[in-house]
């Protein structure tokens, strides 16, 4: 009767077969999103340090644009708005980046986004991560 039964289970087929292929897949699959969170996470951190280092840095190249009639007239420090935007503005072309520019008062303030294509999660269908920085400058007098 053993034998038997064995014969009948080797036309059947064992009912675990095949169960290790899909731990297999299921764990490989699993190891690949691991691999691509670590990979393009650090490519998204990279990048939103570069988009708040050019933000900071062409927020400063714009505080840089003094109104130099007003300056000389009173001894005070004004922007002039429309030279820090196209200064901040003229850093960011220089640096390769895209941001908007905006002046309030004395204060330069630069947002630069940055679109960082992933290397592994894009196949899960996440083709890209969007990173922003933003930094801040004010016109100030030196102790010079």
């Amino acid at each position: 009767m053993t034998a038997t039964l064995g014969r009948l289970r080797a036309r059947l087929g064992d009912p675990e077969s095949g169960m290790v292929t899909a731990f297999v897949v299921i764990f490989t699959a699993a190891l690949l999103l691991m691999a691509g969170l670590v990979l393009d996470g650090g490519l998204a951190l990279a990048a939103k340090v570069q988009a708040i280092d050019d933000a900071q840095a062409a927020a400063r190249a714009g505080a840089q644009a003094i109104d130099i009639p007003t300056y000389r007239a009173s001894g005070q420090i004004t922007l002039d708005p429309a030279q820090a935007i196209a200064d901040a503005q003229h850093y960011l072309a220089a640096a390769g980046q895209v941001g908007t520019v905006s002046v309030n008062g004395e204060q330069v303030t630069v947002t630069v986004t940055i679109t960082q294509a992933t290397q592994i999660l894009s196949l899960a269908g996440i083709d890209h991560l969007t990173e922003t920085g933003t930094g801040s400058a004010t016109a100030e007098q030196g102790n010079g």
